[in-house]
């Protein structure tokens, strides 16, 4: 799996990494405006010590996460 980031450019999306082959199915997470998002307390604290096990390096590869979700 490959994260880059791209803009747009005359209806273009144009990425800055060169590691896609043409034919290369993507998918495109945009922003609308200026959206935000709340969390509650409880969310609030889940999160945060989401980035501290990161921080710690207890993650797990992406890859793996994939065949997770397909085999469930």
């Amino acid at each position: 799996m490959i994260i880059t980031t791209g803009k747009v450019n005359d209806g273009v999306i144009q990425v800055e990494t060169k590691d896609l082959p043409d034919g290369t199915t993507v998918t495109v997470l945009a922003r609308e405006g200026d959206e935000t998002f709340e969390l509650d307390a409880m969310q609030e604290a889940d999160l945060m010590a989401a980035i501290e096990e990161a921080k710690r390096g207890d993650v797990i590869d992406a890859a793996e996460v994939l065949r997770q979700i397909r085999h469930s």
